[in-house]
């Protein structure tokens, strides 16, 4: 007996080996990958974006440019890049095949040409969405992919983004891009900190599962996964998408450069439609469709960043009010006290600068001299009044208009919050100085015990936000 049973293990040890090493030689599943670029006048850009696309580490299967609309040179900068390409990669030789689609006018603008490009993929495993002004890092498809195809749980996972600013000119450019920067890398650390998960999937640079889209299509009763009667076709499919069941991520380290507004005009016309489209998805009773509205797990962030916007515009307004009533009476006394709120707000900037992964000189002198993100912060106050009287107001105003229209230099209604703001400054001295010095006196001592409590509370939350660990991430 243990004769044959050790010329059984002799013999198992003899031929095991054989099978496995079989196993290993057969040739592992690569998901498939199509990618979709809608393109709206990137005659400047497209050429950019299509080289980093074919200089990844993971290529796409197959790139589809879509244009519409577009009444540049778009079209023909592209075709230059129309058939196969393949180039060697540390994994061995990768090929894929770029198609240049001119659909002519589109009444959807951007959502038709998504919709078209998914009919163009929807056969394959992964749909990854990228702007017409949208550069990724050499690696960012590699990652999207890995971390996308680990878990099937994932619905869709959004690049890391940030915005370059290497080619500036101007003062005004300069400031503007510096601080749609803090504002993308304090939003992304936000993101990256509570488990990755991501309310938004931006279509800058995001990828989608299409199990998941289909799956969208069948709980949401629609043809294509991109609606057009929303101001904000992102974050309505990324909420559908959680609502189906999959979790809506943030890739841990690919990376991608977005476009970034350089004008007051275009940078107003995109913050109102952004706000505008949050404030369409958070009202009851604006968009039947959406499961759970308005309290969809999706939508909590954004109430929160509005909420914190009401405070900030009212411990703003509330202290320059108080500060010009106070002098008029010969009222005002300086303590040192007030010294901590600006310190804190300095701190936290520059924590957010350090979180930056491509951060620069520029991004350290917007946080540190404090001015230049205090102007900014005005600015998108702004952005934030003009929505939501935009909303109250029920205008029927194509967004996506405006803001192309903003991007080529027209348009004034950046200028209303300025004038708004003045209006508003001018009624409340004109009131003030008509009122009686006692009840002068007793408004200033009711409001500057207010502010005090509103200031403490938010200086500690901001102390908060400087202490909390950021866990390896960069934004």
């Amino acid at each position: 007996m243990d004769t044959n049973r050790e010329e059984f293990i002799r013999t198992a040890d003899q031929y095991a080996p054989e099978p496995y090493d079989e196993i290993e030689a057969l040739p592992t599943y690569r998901p498939t990958v199509g990618c979709i670029i809608p393109a709206y006048n990137e005659a400047e850009t497209i050429a950019g974006v299509l080289d980093s696309l074919l200089q990844q580490t993971r290529l796409p299967d197959v790139i589809h440019l879509i244009v519409n609309n577009t009444s540049d040179d778009s079209v023909e900068i592209a075709s230059h890049y129309a058939g196969p390409h393949t180039r060697m990669t540390a994994t061995g030789e990768q090929s894929t095949i770029v198609y240049v689609h001119d659909i002519g006018k589109n009444p959807d603008k951007k959502v038709g040409a998504l919709n078209y490009g998914y009919s163009l993929v929807e056969h394959m495993d992964y749909l990854l969405g990228v702007d017409g002004d949208t550069t990724p890092e050499p690696d960012a498809v590699e990652h999207l992919v890995g971390e996308i195809s680990s878990d099937d749980r994932i619905g869709g996972i959004s690049a890391i983004y940030s915005i370059d600013d290497s080619a500036l000119d101007g003062v005004v450019p300069k400031f503007l891009i510096a601080g749609q920067r803090a504002q993308f890398s304090a939003f992304n650390m936000q993101n990256l900190l509570k488990g990755r998960n991501m309310a938004v999937l931006g279509g800058q640079f995001s990828i989608f599962s299409t199990k998941a889209l289909r799956d969208v299509l069948r709980d949401s009763h629609q043809r294509t996964p991109w609606v057009n009667d929303s101001e904000v076709e992102d974050s309505l499919l990324s909420l559908q998408i959680k609502s189906a069941g999959y979790l809506t991520k943030i890739s841990a380290r690919a990376r991608a450069h977005v476009g970034g507004m350089t004008t007051l005009r275009s940078l107003d016309a995109q913050q109102v439609k952004w706000n505008f489209g949050a404030i369409d998805l958070m009202w009851p009773g604006q968009r039947g469709d959406t499961k759970g509205q308005p309290f969809h797990p999706n939508l909590r962030l954004r109430w929160f960043e509005h909420m914190s916007m009401v405070i900030n515009i009212i411990t703003r307004f509330m202290f320059l009010l108080l500060l010009a009533g106070s002098l008029s009476i010969s009222a005002f006394v300086f303590s040192g006290w007030w010294l901590i709120p600006p310190a804190a707000a300095i701190l936290l900037n520059f924590r957010v600068a350090r979180s930056m992964e491509f951060v620069n000189k520029r991004d350290y002198l917007f946080a540190l001299l404090l001015f230049p993100a205090e102007l900014y912060m005005w600015i998108r106050m702004g952005h934030f009044v003009r929505a939501w009287l935009k909303f109250f107001s029920r205008q029927q105003t194509d967004n996506w208009a405006a803001q192309a229209k903003a991007e080529r230099g027209k348009g004034i209604a950046w200028m209303y919050p300025f004038l708004a703001l003045a209006i508003a400054f001018a009624a409340s001295a004109a009131i003030w100085v008509q009122l009686p010095i006692s009840l002068q006196s007793d408004l200033l001592a009711v409001g500057w015990p207010i502010l005090g409590v509103i200031t403490v509370l938010q200086t500690a939350w901001m102390l908060i936000k400087v202490m909390r660990r950021y866990r390896g991430f960069k934004a």
